[in-house]
């Protein structure tokens, strides 16, 4: 349920760059003083983007992630896959990045991203035609650690739910 509301936060946060905020800064603001400790996850962590993705250029948001990231990620310690999602009516797409610790993933220096991004936004601007910059401009990111195991989780039912059973 937490993880639901997470997502709820994310996909209806507002969606232009100069707007877009992190979850971290979100929670900062609003949750209890316990769950906004600044200290790094020591267990799985998952890496959230947002990009804009026109449905023009869905298909080669896609084949350009193929071309640049996807090869390099699996090549990263402490990798353990991603999902790309995307939503049609916004037009975004989201990745989830899975990483065995977020130690693992901040150690890859920023200049070696930044070289992959280059090429992620070169063979883009080839594929959709944009003659500059980014055709899948970032909107937000965030730091996600996994919760419990939701098998390990109950939950009651409210009041107002009804009876199981029958």
């Amino acid at each position: 349920m937490a993880l639901g509301l997470v997502l709820l936060v994310v996909f209806t946060a507002p969606c232009s760059p100069a707007a877009a905020r992190s979850l971290t800064d979100l929670a900062t603001d609003q949750a209890p003083e316990a769950l906004t400790t600044r200290e790094p996850a020591k267990g799985p962590v998952v890496e959230l983007l947002r990009l804009g993705v026109p449905a023009a250029h869905y298909r080669a948001w896609l084949e350009a992630e193929k071309a640049s990231w996807e090869p390099w990620l699996a090549e990263q310690p402490g990798f353990q896959g991603r999902q790309l999602l995307w939503d049609r009516q916004r037009q975004e797409g989201t990745l989830l990045i899975r990483w065995a610790t977020r130690g693992q993933w901040k150690a890859i220096p920023e200049a070696e991203v930044g070289r992959v991004q280059e090429r992620f936004e070169q063979r883009a601007r080839q594929l959709t035609g944009q003659a500059t910059g980014n055709p899948f401009p970032l909107l937000a990111e965030a730091e996600l650690e996994p919760l419990a195991s939701s098998a390990k989780t109950t939950i009651s039912p409210g009041p107002l739910a009804p009876a199981l059973g029958g």
